[in-house]
């Protein structure tokens, strides 16, 4: 039974480390989309201002609300 127990917390404790690591790799590759985001919204913002010659708030609400 002892090792019975053993080999199941060591496929345990594997799958553990194995998803460590997904996470560990998920949460480098959403920062490096969430800069990706942020230069985006910048380039966008850079390019309607300089189109209209004024500031673009993201989050700003449409004259008819």
């Amino acid at each position: 039974m002892t090792d019975r127990l053993e080999e199941e917390l060591a496929h345990i404790t594997r799958a553990v480390e194995d998803l460590h690591e997904m996470v560990v790799d998920h949460g480098k590759r959403l920062d490096v989309m969430e800069r990706r985001v942020e230069l985006l919204m910048k380039r966008a913002a850079e390019s309607d201002s300089a189109s209209t010659g004024g500031i673009v708030l993201g989050d700003e609400r449409p004259p008819h609300y």
